[in-house]
């Protein structure tokens, strides 16, 4: 998706290649679904958490601090079917489920690490998180 800024208008200095009106309406369009999806409650940072390492749900749990086990369940579900995580069954005893972001997922948090960055760079109580706290540097030590 390339987003225009150009306004066309056809004033001076307005190009005949001027974005048309159905290109701006389609971006925004999809523009407000990309922020719907990952400002759905808990969507965001569990994405998140799998970039920082987390796989098993108990890891996603510890990463996600409030989030039940219910609405955890159902968002890992929800993401796997949006094909942004992978599932992955491990035939152990007792049986493990691993979640990892998959390349669209990964495609999706690199999108998303500079607008992190700014808000870390923005942040109105002036606080700014040490870069091996930002997305995709590890998982945090706790």
């Amino acid at each position: 998706m390339t987003i225009s800024t150009a306004t066309g208008g056809g004033g001076a200095g307005a190009s005949d290649a001027a974005p048309s009106r159905v290109s701006h309406d389609q971006d925004c369009d999809v523009f407000q679904e990309v922020l719907e999806l990952v400002g759905r409650r808990w969507m965001g940072v569990i994405l998140f958490a799998g970039a920082r390492g987390a796989q098993r749900f108990s890891e996603y749990r510890r990463f996600i601090g409030g989030i039940s086990d219910r609405m955890l369940s159902q968002r890992l579900k929800e993401l796997e079917s949006l094909g942004l995580l992978e599932r992955e069954v491990v035939p152990t005893t007792p049986v493990q489920i691993l979640y990892r972001p998959s390349p669209r997922g990964r495609g999706l948090l690199d999108a998303l690490e500079p607008l992190v960055s700014w808000g870390h760079a923005h942040r109105e109580d002036g606080s700014a998180a040490p870069e091996d706290e930002r997305v995709g540097a590890g998982a945090p030590t706790r």
